[in-house]
């Protein structure tokens, strides 16, 4: 309309000129530039980020693989060890085992020889006593040492002179002495006879041409008495002559002649074998 300023309508994007200048088309193409570089920069710095997260990860995997492995060989480790401690525990429990066995043998063994030890007091104690006339006017000497016990009689007491049947005495003698003999166990009882070194006379020559025969003969006698008599076991009975090789005493006088001529009883412990047999045969129907 005249008089009114005109006013025209432009495209989107595109400006009027100014008195100035005119339009600015580098202004788009830097916006471009810009906005490329941003993104540029952030994909820089984003794939940055992933690295480092998958550097990250790499590394956790690794160090849960590595403490996976580390239970893996801990476990084996425990096994081992267990076992070990499984297999020394039952080397311990039987070492303890055979330790107290020994324990429970030795004191059995300690208990057996007490025992023994007062068995052996017992009978000694018994000898004594039913042979005390003969111990105290010197014909029985009575001894022990060792475990063993010793009665020496001398010959007058048992038989007469140059004989080797036992006489009266000699057979009362030895009763008493069986009484006590038949009560005694897990013992040997070993008869020898003993003579001096005097020939026997020519009215025993006969009969015992030499020693050896008399001190056999004598032995022979006293065991067959308390055997048969005195109801000792024979199986406990053992005799023996030894003439006169093992004097106690000088044959250069009456007295040492006369403790030369004895009967020697001796009370020894079995053998081992002897008492295990002995135990089988009683175990036996």
């Amino acid at each position: 309309m005249p008089g009114e300023t005109d006013k025209t309508v432009y495209a989107k994007g595109i400006a009027p000129r100014g008195d100035g200048g005119g339009s600015k088309p580098w202004v788009p193409w830097l916006i471009t530039v810009a906005v490329v570089l941003l993104a540029g920069a952030g994909g820089y710095f984003g794939y940055g980020a992933w690295t480092a997260q998958r550097a990250r990860a790499e590394e956790a995997e690794k160090a849960a693989a590595d403490a996976r492995a580390l239970v893996v060989t801990s476990e084996q480790a425990r096994k081992e060890l267990d076992a070990k401690l499984s297999a020394q525990l039952t080397a311990l429990e039987d070492e303890r085992t055979r330790l107290s066995s020994e324990r429970d043998q030795l004191q059995q063994t300690v208990a057996e020889k007490e025992a023994e030890l007062a068995r052996l007091k017992a009978t000694y104690e018994d000898i004594e006593q039913k042979l005390k006339s003969e111990i105290a006017d010197g014909e029985i000497r009575l001894s022990q040492a060792a475990g063993r016990i010793q009665v020496d009689l001398v010959d007058k007491i048992l038989f007469d002179s140059g004989e080797a049947s036992l006489s009266e005495r000699g057979a009362e003698v030895l009763a008493r002495l069986g009484t006590v003999l038949v009560k005694v166990e897990g013992r040997s009882i070993f008869v020898s006879g003993h003579t001096d070194d005097a020939p026997p006379s020519q009215r025993l020559a006969a009969t015992f041409p030499t020693n050896w025969e008399l001190s056999v003969a004598r032995a022979v006698n006293v065991v067959r008495f308390l055997g048969e008599k005195a109801s000792v076991p024979a199986s406990r009975l053992v005799a023996a002559g030894h003439s006169d090789t093992r004097p106690v005493a000088s044959n250069a006088t009456p007295k040492g002649r006369a403790r030369n001529r004895r009967i020697e009883i001796l009370l020894i412990p079995d053998l081992p074998t002897a008492k295990a047999d002995e135990k089988t045969a009683a175990q036996t129907p």
